[in-house]
């Protein structure tokens, strides 16, 4: 996704790409697979470099005869044992870099000093780390026949094993997943990954229980950003110390939409029913007082953690049949800091055997620091906008052109409240970006809509309860406009097999002392 250039002077509020590629020197040609015997290491390291089209090393194959003999025999190395066999690794290593060869290496490594040796000096090498419990990597051991490496082996690698620490810059997958999904997770995630944060974050010890459950946190170059397990919601993301989302505490429950990931709808839909393929559906009443099912039916779930670096995050869950919507999908969102701010995507696969309708979008509250909304500069690319009734339900399309609702060129949203879609003014291909600029014109962020986003609400939060009452402005990216299910407008409908992307971003900038 391609960054929104600023205003004439104005800069951004993160590096720019030529200071990012000056910055972060070589880029990453060789990735180090680490983990304990039995965690897949062998397995997804040729697939991973089958994915790439690099070549690939077990480095198994640098152990001494001697070694592997005595290993079969049971008996653990030390580090006496294993100093020819990392020598021979680092100068493998050093001339594959001198070659300019791409390439997969895979290692156990679970000493610290092992991974300094192997890294220490070569920022061309990115370490990947296979993270799984040891009763799962026990019976994945019990069943593994003709390796040279035994079973019983195990609990001394359990007593060696010292997992990386974030300055080593692990991208951590988890192994309970099969290892197509875990080159998948690889595979994006390494495909952008950003330099080293300069000073690495080490999350505090002892960080409470949250109802909104794991909290996961994403830093590079002044960037902060916070995901949470339920529903793969988006809690916070500040750059250079200044929150730019109107979010939530971890130890709060998730109000108003923060945040939250709307899949496999936006948005609502009238009286939650709706008829597909001859069929007629009836969906649970979420939004009660109104008669609406809306945002979706993966808010409320936990999701599960695929992979994770200090800069990047992917999750994913499977959404099943049920009533109302007898689909069954596969979903994963992954969040990126990076020289263009924060990069969200959101990708649906159909995995079942039929046609699925499906759209997708999100619910950020975005704040520059003015207490109410009502100063802020908003700038909306909407070629038109969509009239609403009491449950919140489309009537009619309109032209912003002239109206109360011509957001085309920045001004005060004002007291005006807003719970409107837009249809987005643009080709395909393009970004689209909303814009909020603080009323002293100094700084700002723009959110923005790439691949997949056709419409965008924007709320100011007026029907929140009164402390939360248009504190932000919640700028929704969203595939499809309201009630789609109902109207077909905009309703994307997933064949057997078929993937849907939305991809948007936050962007923050800042106008340069004069």
């Amino acid at each position: 996704m391609h960054g929104f250039p600023p205003p004439e002077g104005l800069t951004s509020g993160t590096p720019t790409a030529a200071a990012h590629d000056e910055a972060r020197g070589p880029s990453t040609s060789l990735v180090l697979v680490v983990g304990m015997s039995g965690s897949g290491k062998t397995t997804v390291g040729r697939l991973l470099a089958e994915r790439l089209g690099w070549s690939y090393r077990d480095a198994d194959e640098f152990h001494s005869a001697t070694a592997r003999a005595g290993m079969a025999a049971g008996r653990a190395l030390t580090d006496a044992d294993r100093e020819p066999w990392l020598g021979a690794i680092v100068a493998w290593l050093d001339h594959e870099i001198a070659a300019n060869q791409s390439a997969v290496v895979t290692c156990s490594a679970l000493k610290r000093a092992y991974r300094d040796r192997l890294l220490s000096g070569r920022p061309e090498v990115r370490l990947v780390y296979l993270h799984g419990t040891p009763e799962l990597i026990r019976s994945r051991l019990s069943g593994r026949q003709g390796h040279f490496f035994p079973a019983s082996l195990l609990e001394s690698q359990i007593a060696d094993l010292e997992e990386p620490e974030p300055d080593e810059r692990p991208l951590v997958v988890e192994i309970d997943q099969p290892p197509p999904a875990i080159v998948a997770a690889l595979t994006s995630l390494l495909h952008r990954a950003p330099p080293p944060a300069e000073e690495p974050v080490v999350p505090p010890a002892g960080t409470p229980v949250s109802p909104t459950g794991e909290q996961w946190t994403l830093t590079w170059k002044g960037q902060k950003a916070v995901v949470v397990q339920l529903g793969a919601a988006l809690r916070h993301y500040e750059v250079d110390g200044r929150a730019l989302l109107d979010g939530f505490a971890p130890e709060a429950p998730i109000t108003g939409g923060r945040g939250q990931l709307l899949v496999p709808w936006p948005n609502r839909i009238g009286d939650g029913r709706y008829h597909f393929e001859g069929a007629d559906l009836q969906l649970p009443l979420t939004e009660p007082d109104k008669g609406n099912a809306i945002h979706g039916l993966l808010r409320w779930v936990p999701w599960q953690l695929q992979a994770r670096s200090e800069e990047s995050l992917r999750l994913g869950t499977v959404l099943r049949p049920q009533p109302g919507y007898p689909f069954l999908l596969d979903v994963t969102a992954e969040y990126r800091l990076g020289p263009d701010g924060l990069d969200v995507v959101v990708s649906a696969t159909n995995v079942g055997n039929g046609p699925a309708p499906y759209g997708v979008g999100q619910h950020p509250y975005l704040t520059l620091g003015t207490g109410q909304v009502d100063t802020v500069l908003l700038t909306v690319p909407a070629r038109d906008r969509f009239l609403t009734d009491d449950r919140g339900l489309p009537t009619g399309q309109e032209p912003v052109k002239g109206s109360d609702f011509d957001f085309r060129t920045a001004r005060p949203i004002g007291p005006q409240q807003l719970d409107t879609a837009f249809g987005l003014d643009r080709a395909d291909g393009e970004v689209a970006v909303v814009r909020l600029a603080h009323p002293s014109g100094a700084h700002g962020v723009d959110v923005r809509l790439g691949e997949g986003v056709r419409y965008v609400q924007i709320y100011t939060g007026d029907t929140l309860p009164e402390t939360e009452r248009r504190r932000g402005v919640a700028v929704e990216p969203m595939s499809c406009p309201p009630d789609a299910f109902r109207s077909g407008l905009g309703n994307d409908v997933l064949q057997p097999g078929d993937t849907q992307v939305l991809r948007w971003g936050l962007g923050a900038w800042r106008r340069p002392p004069s």
